[in-house]
């Protein structure tokens, strides 16, 4: 049951919001030109499904033009509402400035629950949608950027990037009116996984620093860390996935919306992923204790919680009961600002929304860039990489007949060092910069400044000032 003294989503943005700039020197002018959001469209369009015409609401909400294009998902959810949208799109403005992404904050959504509908049903409303929102620019290369959130994915972005080309035939940059695309209509390698991986590149630098280490009492590596995640979607599934197969980690807990699992050994990440597809949800699978109230979970014994599904989990009724030192937010807004004070005060470290699950609008800055130059990433050099790798191959081949009984090349470094970088290991790279440099920025300011004790604080002290940097080279 909600806490009636809980704020909302949108109350919680505001709130951190109002917490940073008191920290800064803004005129009161341009502290209230970024708070705002500058438009919200609301649109109500019919469809003829199954014999009748039914009714749907969407919204589309732009927060921060100091650059353009705007950029931010669409969701499809039955809770959908103009506040949530609104709230969204104010996180995507510090979310894009934070990491250096040239775009604005804008979100979209549409209430509707698409469990309800068929496929050919979804793509009739999906283009419909797109139509009212291109009509209007609000779907638009260098204008406004959609993107997959909640509830939508690679296929209905392909039929939104189809419909804005069959209003718009001949504008040769169609394609990067959105992103999240399948890879055969124009999408990026690594985009599927791309919030998830950066998930994991944000906990690799946070324990890169044994100052942040001890803020949260960690130490050592993220081998062995104990890791519960709430909610195995596409985010959680892949960060859940990537820290425990190629970092060590043991991830104990999975929290679903039919329950929880539990194994302290650790759970096998893809086993209990498949088990969902097969079955719908998690109760019933084998190697784990099941638990019907799954949100216990998120009180359990850990060294890291990761929130990856709805907004609000963390909250009044159980922030002073959740144990893990360490939250990183994979979701938008999973920890109330109520629920982030109560942490605080207990000396619980949380790597912010903001920056944690970034790596989803990174990957799309990509995605746009590829789009925009028509070719795809290292096409170009990939296969100079390789020739010139092959000279340094060659000679190390000759030092080896020269030494030949005392020395010999390691298994398998011949081909990993000529493989040259392809699109994928390009995403990766740029990927792991963006996110490296982006905690350094908040990294830089919670070390140094005495009135910051959070990293939530020192992410929007960084974002919010690079976004008043943007107005005030605009002359405002």
């Amino acid at each position: 049951m909600k806490n009636r003294n809980e704020p909302s989503f949108r109350e919680s943005v505001d709130l951190m919001f109002n917490r940073a700039v008191a920290l800064m020197d803004l005129p009161p002018g341009l502290e209230e030109k970024i708070r705002v959001c500058n438009a919200t469209y609301t649109v109500r369009f019919g469809v003829r499904l199954r014999g009748d015409i039914k009714t749907f609401t969407g919204y589309r909400s732009v927060h921060s033009e100091h650059m353009e294009p705007v950029k931010g998902g669409i969701r499809f959810a039955p809770s959908v509402n103009q506040d949530e949208v609104e709230a969204l799109a104010a996180l995507m403005t510090y979310k894009c400035a934070l990491v250096e992404a040239p775009f604005g904050g804008s979100k979209g959504g549409l209430c509707i629950d698409p469990r309800e509908y068929e496929e050919y049903e979804l793509e009739q409303i999906t283009r419909r949608f797109a139509y009212e929102l291109a009509k209007r620019d609000l779907i638009h290369p260098s204008q406004n950027v959609p993107a997959p959130d909640m509830g939508t994915g690679e296929r209905e972005m392909a039929w939104i990037a189809d419909q804005y080309a069959r209003m718009n035939t001949t504008d040769i940059n169609a394609r990067a009116c959105v992103t999240g695309k399948p890879l055969n209509s124009g999408g990026i390698s690594g985009r599927v996984e791309a919030t998830g991986r950066g998930v994991q590149y944000a906990l690799q630098e946070f324990f890169r620093d044994k100052r942040d280490m001890a803020k949260a009492g960690l130490e050592g590596s993220l081998d062995g860390k104990r890791i519960i995640v709430q909610g195995l979607g596409n985010v959680g599934y892949h960060a859940a996935k990537f820290l425990s197969e190629e970092d060590g980690a043991r991830v104990i807990g999975i929290v679903e919306w039919d329950g929880g699992l539990f194994n302290a050994s650790g759970l096998d990440v893809d086993g209990v992923r498949h088990w969902i597809m097969q079955n719908g949800g998690v109760k019933g699978y084998p190697d784990a204790t099941y638990m019907e109230n799954g949100a216990v979970l998120l009180e359990e014994e850990c060294d890291i919680l990761i929130p990856a599904a709805l907004e609000g989990v963390i909250n009044l009724s159980n922030a002073a009961k959740v144990k893990a030192p360490l939250i990183i937010e994979a979701a938008n807004g999973p920890v109330t600002a109520g629920a982030d004070d109560i942490l605080r005060e207990k000396g619980t470290v949380i790597i912010p929304d903001m920056y944690a699950n970034a790596g989803g609008v990174t990957v799309s800055y990509f995605e746009w860039v590829k789009n925009l130059s028509h070719i795809r990433f290292g096409r170009m050099q990939r296969r100079q990489e390789e020739a010139r790798h092959q000279l340094v191959i060659d000679e190390l081949a000759n030092l080896e007949q020269v030494m030949a009984g005392q020395w010999e090349m390691s298994a398998g470094f011949k081909d990993k060092y000529l493989k040259g970088a392809g699109e994928l290991e390009l995403v990766r790279s740029g990927l792991d910069d963006t996110m490296r440099i982006a905690y350094q920025s908040m990294r830089d300011v919670w070390h140094s400044r005495d009135d910051v004790d959070d990293l939530r604080t020192a992410a929007y002290l960084v974002s919010i000032g690079k976004v008043a940097q943007s107005y005030r080279a605009k002359g405002l």
